[in-house]
């Protein structure tokens, strides 16, 4: 057998029992095993923090999130029916969660919002100085427009989906999207 195919079948078989561990350590948690709902949290950490903290552009309040989609993720892991991948179901649940707790925390949202906020993105890695101007600016567009491009063009979400998520129509979810765009380009080219 080809070294390739071998290595590809050891990849799946790896794969297979990954997933296989997965869908244990969810049943154990909805049996509120605490051990298994560790292992999940340990397993997306990364992933949650690194959408709340792109939909808050704000380090302090991206940590708070996190820890609120975690919270209602061991009261609402029932929900979780098997019929998408856990992964994508938890980025769904992120998303929501923390643009509800963006919404409840707007009072102190509206006095922080002047503050620079270049400390939010210090500890993500990334693999060029380009990237970390792209964040920059996203991290200045206005609130609903963020949130548009980020859950769009960042998250892959469809117009749709957006719209039903922030609550407005799929028209707006476009607009924001074409005045987050039209944004970063322009700063883009400003700083050129």
């Amino acid at each position: 057998m080809p070294a390739d195919l071998t290595l590809i079948k050891k990849q799946v078989s790896r794969s297979s029992e990954q997933q296989v561990e997965e869908t244990q350590l969810i049943a154990a948690a909805k049996q509120q095993d605490v051990k298994a709902f560790k292992a999940l949290y340990d397993q997306y950490l990364n992933m949650v923090y690194g959408l709340c903290l792109r939909l808050c552009a704000d380090k302090s309040l991206a940590e708070d999130a996190t820890q609120e989609v975690f919270i209602q993720l061991w009261r609402k892991i029932d929900n979780f029916d098997g019929n998408s991948q856990f992964s994508t179901w938890l980025h769904s649940v992120t998303s929501n969660v923390t643009i509800s707790y963006i919404r409840k925390q707007r009072g102190w949202w509206q006095k922080m919002i002047n503050i620079e906020q270049s400390s939010a993105f210090e500890e993500v890695t990334y693999g060029c100085l380009e990237d970390v101007q792209l964040e920059k600016y996203i991290y200045k567009l206005p609130e609903r427009a963020r949130w548009v491009f980020v859950l769009h063009a960042l998250e892959g979400y469809r117009h749709e989906e957006i719209a039903k998520t922030l609550g407005m129509a799929v028209g707006s979810s476009k607009a924001q999207f074409h005045r987050a765009k039209n944004l970063l380009q322009g700063w883009i080219s400003d700083e050129q």
